[in-house]
């Protein structure tokens, strides 16, 4: 079963690069383009088509890693009780709200996309997006201070 631990680890760390990573990078890169119309609609609805995937497969995968490190390192009492357990759900917290925000970003502007508009879809889910991006900071710091030896 410790085999199993830095496996679970890295699929987790993995999931989670590739997922925050992709979140910052349509909210940075790809929206702002989309604001100003340099990017066409096809290419808009692929990238945020991609993203919606990557979310929903991450979150697949952080519901078996995350499950599987959270039942065998901790208890209801050391998540509840401890400065580890408090970062572990602060990380969960911030995890189902950015992937809410994500979901609700990416459906205003697919179904601006699939109506041939491209600005004001982009200006609908322009909040949700940017709250997205700066959760996910967020959410990296967080795993930042849970992974420093002796912190909590």
């Amino acid at each position: 079963m410790e085999a199993l631990n830095p496996v679970m680890w890295s699929v987790h760390v993995g999931f989670a690069v590739l997922w925050t990573g992709s979140v910052l990078f349509v909210s940075l890169a790809v929206l702002p383009s989309a604001l100003r119309g340099d990017i066409g609609g096809d290419a808009l609805a692929g990238i945020v088509g991609r993203l919606r995937w990557i979310t929903r497969f991450a979150a697949v995968a952080f519901l078996a890693t995350g499950g599987h490190m959270a039942g065998t390192l901790y208890t209801v009492e050391s998540l509840t009780g401890s400065g580890r357990g408090h970062l572990v759900l602060t990380m969960l917290v911030l995890w189902f709200v950015i992937t809410g925000l994500v979901e609700v970003a990416s459906g205003k502007l697919l179904s601006g996309v699939d109506t041939g508009k491209l600005r004001e879809p982009a200006r609908d889910a322009k909040p949700f997006f940017y709250g997205a991006a700066g959760l996910s900071v967020l959410l990296l710091v967080t795993a930042g201070l849970l992974a420093t030896p002796g912190f909590a």
